[in-house]
């Protein structure tokens, strides 16, 4: 447990992948609640059940882990729930469109450009955590490992 908490990097730098993907998931999620086209509706159209618990519980999610991984708390541990929003994004909305009619594939791809980075920049958060400008380092002041 305690290698998922401390940040293996110092960089100053990492701060702007914090600050991308903290914001982009902290606004969806209070999107998912005061905008019923991009939470109840939304959930209800991809076929989810109870959309309206699962759109509230997953915005409770990037709510929650935006805001730690914004502030780099307990980024990498924030990190992980946020890959699963990601992936069941992916899973919900992106690859149906390959079935669809005058979509597929570069459709596909280009619609889920966006879902790619946050995923890959999750992975990376997951695997250096937070970096120097962040509460993790300041909570864990030993000298962070460097990457292998």
């Amino acid at each position: 447990m305690n290698r998922l908490l401390p940040p293996v990097w110092t960089a100053r730098s990492i701060v702007f992948i914090r600050l991308a993907v903290g914001l982009i998931f902290f606004t969806q999620g209070i999107l998912k609640y005061i905008d019923p086209s991009l939470g109840i509706l939304r959930f209800a159209k991809i076929g989810f059940p109870y959309p309206g618990f699962t759109a509230h519980f997953v915005g409770t999610f990037e709510i929650a882990c935006g805001f730690l991984v914004l502030i780099g708390l307990f980024t990498r541990l924030a990190s992980i729930p946020l890959l699963f929003v990601i992936l069941t994004a992916l899973a919900t909305t992106k690859i149906p469109e390959l079935l669809h009619p005058n979509q597929g594939f570069w459709f596909m791809v280009s619609d889920a450009r966006t879902d790619f980075a946050m995923t890959m920049s999750l992975l990376f958060l997951i695997g250096v955590g937070a970096g120097a400008w962040s509460l993790d380092a300041w909570l864990w002041k030993e000298k962070p490992h460097e990457a292998s």
